[in-house]
């Protein structure tokens, strides 16, 4: 029988079982993936979303053993079966969230349009007073019915001069210059590869404060080799020669090798002539039959010898065992288990070692002390992984208790410890470095042995000898960042996080909860940003947790690729960093199109407000306001968007998620060209008539021909604009704006285009734009003025920006405005506040009506036919020691998992009271340590008490 949505992640067998739940390795895994959002939800007190698919894996459990079949029934409200179908579908929908950009972007166009809604409105106010005035009080005129179409068309006109000024005002090119940013930097990012997801990733990558990498793969080549040996008591610091290993030790090792591995693990040849072998499948096993080839043995004929459906038991590899183990039947009927794995994990379970000789003696703990000092220690220090091979006979009568897992992984005879190095690869050092030289903290999180992971950390540069670090295993940091009673607590969190450099011997779990505590943290002002970097299932819970989760393309699962933002298509670390550049140079673009826009706001819309309420007039017309509205909206935001990033991006420290859109330097250059623009257009309009010895256009009446003073004034306005776009290309107060200019031909294109367009418009647009042709030397004065913008911006490069201290930042998102409420998923049927609260009510009432009817059937049913004549049920504290033997201990202290809705047990304390965790869990399940110990307790008898009543048992187990 198959459960619908399963997947064969790995191992062999002759039987699947597919009752596993919330406990197994992959339950646990999985659980983190769908309660990854829910904690975000719940943390913004916005809600708890459920995922459809979890909630069906982890609310069914289902026996197949025979008269036992329980299943949690879903939720029942009040309104029936219609009622919750509208549960379910809410529950399945995720909530649309805005990233942090846009909620700034957003913030600050709602700021702009007010204001500029505001001058429109005091616009067409002041001129229709003005007029009104002007007309029926100075100069006394009545209001004649055949003058009634004349003034509606000054009122008309007004009217337009005052959505002139609105449309100028409103940033409609910011959606615009998003998208085209966004868009331009994802396409670019291919060919640097890194595969973009989700399009908000890459402008999170530019706020990225800390990158948890894994190392296997990532920081190293993932082309394991055998560069060490420890044989027959002695140490080979290179390939030994297969003449100096006794016979018999060389076939168990070619047998344990070969047996005690995937067999879709393979070694082929290479594709090109000259080129390495190919290694196919785990690149671990792949080492160790690469070692077998040195040894010039081959490891076929064995597995053609004992295929893989012959293999009798196989112990597969997981982050508890840290081991694997197959068993094989003899011919003569007895069987041999092989095993393999972390050195200092196997060896404790060896008690016996072959000698030079090939025989074997007695193994004591002393002898074990020794040799982690003097050959797996040494090893380790060198950067390499330290891997055990063993094995163990029995005998066929009796035959042994396969599912003794403990009683069976024990009594091993020590074969050989092989040192297996993964070179780093030759950039991960300089990608590393240009990372702390931007102000992000590289953390490597890892399963090798602690010794292993330091020296490949100070290869990589992720530690210095003499700096202030961290590096610890799994088991230790969980025992520092829980208290007495098991639970994680992020003030002992934020005491370890900030100098930790290294985790090794490090649980999925330990990834996901390191990364949950960096970005809760709030010993640091600024917000922490967290990048994490992954290739397996298990990485999975972290890279849906952090900020950004990179994939690797070629070695990730579909798993950890799903749960991923980016994919890494080269699986290199320096990869990371052009998305930092690209992520830093999307909000470069968006800040650079700002001030140019704001800078033509700013003088458009008090151009246009000051010459109404002076000449009752526009300079600026209607026509030609929308023209420049289309250059600093369409054209600038495709030119100063496509910037191509550069190495100085990583040259100043991490923006942070609160830095705002607009810094006090871009507020200098706004303000500081809008007094040169403004300046100079008020010059023209009252003096540009007596220096151009021409008509000053005042006080035209309706429909009169173009003027040529207000030509100049349209036309100087745009010549401004089109070289203040150059001055806008550079956002930090640099002096050289013509820095990487050529790099990009679409800005050269645009301006140039620009400029084209706009003497069409002059010579020959007329009347539709207002314009009256214009002399050479009319056009040079408009050309000259425009150019002083960059002499201009290099005046105000000069004023120190620590000075102006008046000048106040804008586009700065607080923590609750990070994400908006009405900004949450807008499908989701919005449901009154007092009626929520009345259906909540309902809701937990026949949910703990539902489920003590469901308990007190099940435990009638374990009572009257499973159990009937063994111990009674009572006497269990799990539903999990019902079919488990012997019973295990949680020595450190219980995991964690929500098990039933969180949100029930804030509202109801007696729910709380019954949720703790299963006080035993099932260790071949894979159950994950997160640091805790597992161990058999042979002193704890069957029957120990209950802390309740066995409704109590089933609760905390279901």
């Amino acid at each position: 029988m198959f459960l619908r949505s399963t997947h064969v992640m790995e191992g062999s067998g002759r039987m699947l079982v597919t009752a596993v739940g919330v406990n197994s390795q992959t339950g646990i895994i999985f659980t983190l993936l769908g309660a990854g959002g829910e904690e975000e939800e719940k943390k913004d007190k916005k809600g708890k979303m459920q995922d459809g698919n979890m909630e069906n894996s982890q609310n069914k459990a289902k026996q197949q053993d025979g008269a036992a079949a329980m299943e949690m029934q879903p939720l029942k409200s009040a309104e029936g079966g219609e009622g919750d179908e509208k549960e379910k579908k809410k529950s399945s929908m995720h909530k649309k969230e805005k990233s942090v950009l846009q909620g700034k972007l957003t913030k600050l166009a709602v700021q702009i349009g007010k204001a500029g809604l505001v001058m429109s409105a005091i616009t067409v106010i002041i001129l229709v007073l003005y007029f009104a005035v002007d007309t029926f009080v100075v100069n006394k005129k009545q209001w004649l019915p055949e003058c009634t179409p004349v003034y509606v068309q000054y009122f008309v006109k007004f009217f337009i001069i005052g959505v002139t000024v609105l449309v100028v005002a409103v940033p409609e090119g910011l959606p615009l210059a998003v998208t085209i940013s966004l868009a331009y930097s994802v396409k670019k990012m291919m060919k640097d590869n890194n595969l973009v997801r989700h399009l908000d990733a890459c402008e999170t990558m530019g706020n990225a404060t800390a990158i948890c990498s894994d190392k296997t793969g990532t920081l190293t080549t993932n082309r394991m080799t055998v560069v060490q040996a420890y044989i027959g008591d002695v140490h080979y610091k290179e390939i030994p020669d297969p003449d100096s290993i006794p016979s018999k030790t060389l076939d168990l090792l070619v047998n344990a090798i070969a047996i005690n591995s995937a067999y879709t693990t393979k070694i082929l040849p290479p594709e090109k002539e000259g080129g390495l072998p190919r290694q196919v499948g785990n690149k671990t096993e792949c080492g160790l039959l690469g070692f077998v080839l040195q040894l010039k043995q081959d490891y076929q004929p064995v597995r053609n010898l004992i295929p893989e459906e012959k293999l009798y038991k196989v112990y597969t590899f997981n982050s508890v065992r840290k081991s694997m183990s197959t068993v094989v039947k003899m011919p003569d009927g007895s069987f041999r288990m092989y095993s393999k794995g972390a050195s200092e994990i196997v060896l404790k379970k060896c008690s016996r070692i072959i000698n030079a000789a090939g025989e074997i003696r007695v193994f004591r703990p002393r002898d074990r002390d020794e040799m982690v000092k003097k050959v797996i220690e040494p090893m380790a220090c060198d950067g390499l992984r330290t891997i055990c091979i063993a094995y163990r006979d029995f005998s066929s009568n009796p035959e042994p208790d396969w599912d003794s897992e403990n009683d069976i992984l024990t009594d091993l005879t020590c074969i050989c410890v092989v040192g297996i190095e993964d070179p780093v690869r030759p950039e991960v050092p300089e990608a590393i470095r240009k990372c702390q030289r931007a102000g992000i903290t590289v953390r490597m999180v890892t399963g090798d042995n602690i010794n292993t992971a330091r020296a490949i950390a100070i290869k990589c540069g992720i530690i210095h000898p003499g700096e202030d670090f961290l590096c610890i295993e799994g088991k230790e940091f969980n025992r520092r960042i829980r208290n007495e009673k098991g639970e994680i607590e992020q003030e002992r969190i934020d005491k370890i996080w900030p100098k930790l450099r290294v985790l090794a011997r490090s649980s999925p779990t330990d990834k996901h909860t390191l990364v949950k505590g960096i970005i809760d943290s709030t010993q640091v002002e600024q917000r922490q940003v967290v990048a994490v970097t992954g290739d397996g299932t298990n990485d999975g819970p972290a890279l849906k947790k952090a900020d950004v989760g990179f994939a690797m393309g070629i070695a990730g699962t579909d798993v950890a690729k799903e749960a991923s933002d980016i994919i890494l298509t080269d699986d290199n670390f320096s990869s990371i960093v052009k998305a930092v550049m690209w992520g830093r140079n999307v909000y470069d673009s968006i800040s650079k199109f700002l001030q140019f826009q704001l800078t033509v706001n700013v003088v458009a819309v008090i151009v246009a407000f000051t010459g109404a309420c002076i000449t009752q007039d526009s300079p600026l017309k209607a026509v030609q306001m929308l023209w420049v509205n289309l250059i600093m909206d369409t054209f600038a935001s495709l030119a100063l968007a496509t910037e191509p990033p550069t190495e100085s991006l990583l040259l100043r420290r991490p923006y942070g998620r609160n830095k705002p859109l607009i810094s006090r330097t871009m507020m200098k250059n706004i303000l500081g060209h809008a007094v040169y623009q403004l300046t100079l257009i008020f010059t023209l309009l009252f003096v540009g008539e007596k220096m151009f010895k021409i008509d000053s256009g005042r006080n035209a009446p309706l429909h009169s021909p173009p003027s040529e003073h207000y030509t100049i004034i349209f036309n100087t306005f745009v010549m401004m604009q089109l070289f203040n776009e150059i001055n806008a290309r550079k956002i930090h107060g640099e002096r050289n704006v013509f820095d990487g200019i050529f790099r990009n031909p679409i800005f050269c294109t645009i301006v140039l285009g620009t400029f084209a367009v706009q003497i069409v418009i002059v010579q020959f647009g007329g009347k539709p734009f207002s314009c009256s042709p214009l002399q050479l030397d009319q056009w040079m004065w408009c050309v000259f003025i425009g150019l002083g913008e960059l002499v201009w911006g290099q005046v105000i490069a000069t004023i120190p920006t620590s000075r102006l201290k008046f000048l106040k930042e804008a586009g700065r998102l607080t923590e609750k405005e990070e994400v908006p409420e009405e900004d949450l998923n807008e499908d989701v049927e919005e449901i009154d506040h007092a009626e929520r609260e009345l259906r909540r009510g309902q809701i937990l009432w026949f949910r703990g009506l539902n489920r003590i009817q469901t308990q007190i059937r099940v435990v009638k049913a374990f009572r009257s036919s499973l159990y009937e004549g063994l111990e009674k049920p009572e006497s269990r504290t799990s539903i999990h020691n019902f079919m488990t033997h012997p019973e295990f201990r949680i020595e450190d202290s219980q995991p964690h998992i929500p098990l039933i809705d969180d949100t029930d047990l804030e509202e109801d304390p007696a729910l709380k009271q019954n949720s703790s965790p299963p006080s035993s869990l099932n260790k071949n399940n894979s159950a994950i340590d997160s640091g805790i110990n597992l161990t058999t307790d042979t002193s704890k008898s069957a029957t120990s008490s209950s802390p309740g009543s066995p409704i109590h048992s089933l609760e905390t187990s279901l």
